[in-house]
């Protein structure tokens, strides 16, 4: 797969293309719906399909200060794309002059002079152009004017709920991680490299990888939740961790209560390995919500609770491996 950033990495000799457009923070099964119709109709014409986000997103340079919390990073979307079998990954910054221009000078100077699209497949609530003006009637318009075809896909759902970002950002700040999991097809993800805590954790005989996450990151509520860890990269063997595979893992998200913290903290108790973490890039796959955080009055009874949340996770995984 191919990946461009700006218009400037698009090759000056490019032919006609299928594009997809939309932020796709998640990659969930919503989305999978669109980037299907867009890989189809490429194959179907005998070109690639593009897939065009942007960065960051469009409403933290529309209203500063209100990027969401994020679902996934710029890197796991590309990887996510690729795997559904998209054949260029596109990120568009999103500036201010980005924002400004007009549904038709979006549609006649990106999607026609440079990318030359033959196909465009939004979504069926896509909207474009400064101040969000465009919609899929407009884009059909103009698609008849500068000569592409325009799918617009119904959105997806199950149960009477329609998958969005927005709504498994909810469930995950609610720390409903399973039904996180069943929108996006996958557990929820929070990746980070691993900082040096307050070692309370080896003292009380369960080691843990503080896990920093970058900015905006989506991390579940507080609580204690079974979780797939994993290294990311192809490094060097880890101790006893090998990068890429993962491993059972009871993870602590809040600030410590017992202790008096005020830091929200990621920790993840690897279990049945033994490795010097610091400073790896890792992922965590949030599976199943244990409890939530409790603020208990003896240091023995919260290592009690530790150890029936490490039996929980190993049942959960097991369950979710099988």
């Amino acid at each position: 797969m191919l990946r461009w950033r700006g218009l400037e990495d698009i090759p000056a000799d490019w032919g006609r293309c299928v594009v997809t457009i939309g932020v796709f923070d998640g990659v969930h099964r919503g989305h999978a719906q669109l980037i299907n119709a867009a890989t189809t109709a490429a194959k179907a014409r005998g070109v690639p399909s593009v897939l065009m986000t942007f960065d960051p997103h469009p409403s933290e340079v529309v209203r500063p200060g209100s990027h969401p919390p994020q679902l996934t990073t710029l890197t796991r979307r590309a990887e996510l794309a690729e795997e559904l079998g998209i054949d260029v990954f596109c990120v568009m910054p999103f500036t201010p002059e980005l924002a400004a221009r007009s549904p038709k000078d979006f549609a006649h100077d990106i999607l026609v002079e440079t990318l030359h699209a033959a196909d465009v497949v939004v979504g069926a609530n896509f909207t474009f152009g400064k101040k969000a003006a465009g919609d899929v009637p407009k884009l059909t318009e103009l698609g008849k004017k500068f000569g592409f075809e325009v799918q617009a896909i119904s959105l997806f759902g199950e149960h009477a709920v329609t998958f969005s970002s927005t709504y498994i950002r909810s469930c995950v700040a609610a720390g409903d991680v399973e039904r996180a999991t069943e929108a996006l097809g996958r557990p929820h993800r929070v990746e980070g490299v691993v900082v040096r805590g307050d070692g309370r954790g080896r003292e009380l005989g369960y080691p843990t990888a503080n896990v920093a996450p970058p900015m905006y990151a989506a991390i579940p509520a507080d609580g204690v939740y079974a979780a797939w860890f994993t290294v990311l990269g192809a490094g060097p063997v880890v101790g006893q961790v090998v990068p890429g595979e993962r491993y059972q893992a009871a993870v602590s998200v809040g600030t410590n209560p017992t202790f008096s913290g005020r830091t929200r903290t990621v920790e993840a108790f690897v279990l049945d390995t033994s490795a010097d973490l610091y400073g790896q890039h890792v992922a965590v796959d949030f599976v199943a919500r244990i409890r939530g955080m409790v603020d208990f009055a003896d240091i023995d009874d919260l290592i009690t609770a530790i150890g029936d949340d490490v039996d929980k996770t190993r049942a959960l995984l097991a369950a979710d491996e099988a």
